[in-house]
């Protein structure tokens, strides 16, 4: 990756600056010379959030819902080099609809991007090429292609299941971990590569540093990440109690139909992460196809929990229980 050109200090402006993935770029960007500038609908809000090494940047007042347009961006992207857009909802409130935030907002900074010169570094989502019910996954798919429609020169990043102190969905995760019955979607069956928050964050400043990027092809600007090991959101769980404790947990199998009912009620209730659209994903595996996190880094990304997954010695014995009877079942006579 080539350095921060050293006639100019480059000007970043991140987009969801105080947020989970925003934060964690805005250090590895500050770290590299970079003049960080935060977008955050309340930017007066935000210092409680801030880690004290990002707490003096400047800061603008970005209302995506509000952002529609390519002229509601130019006084945004004044005096900015490169944008890097970290903002997305789990779920909608008010005028903050995913048809806005994920689709036409993105769009819109795309088209100003390319008026301006501003290269744009878009967080999207992993997932989007599978057929997709959710209205948070159909409004991330619409925002790539109204940003691929544009001629900005866009990067496309996307993350698969992040880790990390601070995240709501990392926190919700880390708890139920410790717990003592971890209850799972008995269809949870997808594998997630889960990657270290701040690799995400070291691989968003390399990119927006990287001036050799210019110019380049289309098939080289999509770029999927994620962590070194694949796991199922059971196995996850159980990794990440093997950092506090080597007594296995019970796996408690939530039926399919209940597990899709209570992400209906956690949308309606705003009660945890766990969603209508992360219900789809989990069914499926959601991992990178390729991933480029390692390049971009130029390391192995962090190992998120301990050691690989061991099953319990009871899921062993069902497992082995269910071959005994298929086999006997398939014996003539039987």
């Amino acid at each position: 990756m080539n350095a921060v050109p050293t006639d100019r200090q480059l000007s970043v402006l991140v987009l969801g600056g105080s947020g989970f993935a925003g934060r964690h770029a805005c250090m590895a960007l500050g770290a590299r010379g970079a003049r960080v500038v935060i977008g955050s609908r309340y930017p007066a809000r935000i210092d409680r959030r801030l880690p004290q090494a990002i707490c003096g940047c400047q800061r603008r007042q970005a209302r995506f819902e509000k952002l529609l347009s390519e002229a509601d961006w130019h006084g945004l992207l004044d005096g900015i080099d490169v944008v890097i857009n970290c903002v997305g909802i789990l779920r909608p409130r008010g005028q903050e609809t995913y048809e806005r935030i994920h689709h036409l907002a993105p769009g819109a900074l795309a088209a100003a991007c390319s008026k301006t010169g501003c290269r744009l570094i878009h967080v999207s989502a992993l997932g989007l090429t599978e057929p997709a019910r959710s209205g948070f996954l159909k409004s991330k798919r619409a925002g790539e292609d109204a940003i691929r429609a544009t001629g900005a020169d866009w990067y496309i990043v996307r993350p698969s299941l992040l880790d990390g102190e601070g995240g709501f969905g990392a926190k919700w995760l880390r708890r139920i971990a410790r717990w003592p019955v971890h209850p799972v979607p008995a269809d949870a069956a997808g594998r997630v590569a889960v990657l270290d928050v701040r690799d995400l964050g070291e691989a968003l400043a390399r990119l927006a540093i990287d001036s050799s990027r210019a110019g380049h092809a289309a098939n080289d600007r999509e770029f999927e990440l994620g962590g070194i090991e694949q796991r199922t959101l059971a196995e996850h769980l159980a990794a990440l109690r093997q950092v506090h404790t080597s007594r296995l947990a019970r796996q408690l199998p939530i039926p399919g139909i209940l597990a899709r009912l209570g992400s209906h009620l956690c949308d309606l209730t705003h009660f945890s992460p766990f969603s209508f659209g992360h219900w789809e994903l989990l069914r499926r595996d959601n991992c990178p196809e390729g991933n480029r996190l390692p390049e971009l880094l130029g390391r192995a990304p962090r190992s998120v929990g301990n050691c690989p997954f061991n099953p319990a010695p009871a899921a062993l014995k069902r497992r082995e229980r269910v071959a005994g009877l298929r086999i006997s079942a398939a014996k003539p006579g039987s």
